[in-house]
């Protein structure tokens, strides 16, 4: 098992989850985004079946970025419960893991600083 997690949200149209991905990257709270376009989602909402087309962000991260990486999502996202799952990515390439940590790190003085509750209300994320 490694620390490393993949993290789905669904987005309405392309534009939000572009903005979505430009931001979680650009705050270095994932390494990378993909975005999976033509996924149809069925689901219950306020008592009746919905059915709509979506895209797929699929993140890389890590575990001890979560909570961050939720809390910006929250903040950036139209839908009132956005989907966030983490699943744990229990093996991988050495070089693609470790690529995911360091893309990550805060270790450079150049890095932004990570999303916070009060990045986000200000619009600063």
């Amino acid at each position: 098992m490694t620390d490393k997690i993949v993290v789905l949200v669904t987005c309405g149209n392309r534009g939000e989850a572009e903005k979505l991905a430009g931001e979680l990257v650009e705050q270095k709270l994932v390494a990378c985004v993909n975005l999976v376009p033509g996924i149809e989602s069925w689901y219950w909402w306020e008592g009746k079946v919905n059915r709509e087309a979506e895209l797929l962000l699929v993140m890389k991260t890590t575990q001890e970025n979560f909570a961050l990486l939720e809390t910006a999502i929250q903040g950036l996202h139209s839908y009132s419960v956005p989907e966030i799952i983490a699943l744990p990515i229990c093996a991988g390439s050495r070089e693609y893991l470790q690529w995911i940590g360091e893309s990550v790190g805060r270790g450079s003085k150049d890095t932004p600083p990570p999303a916070s509750p009060e990045n986000l209300s200000s619009g600063n994320i």
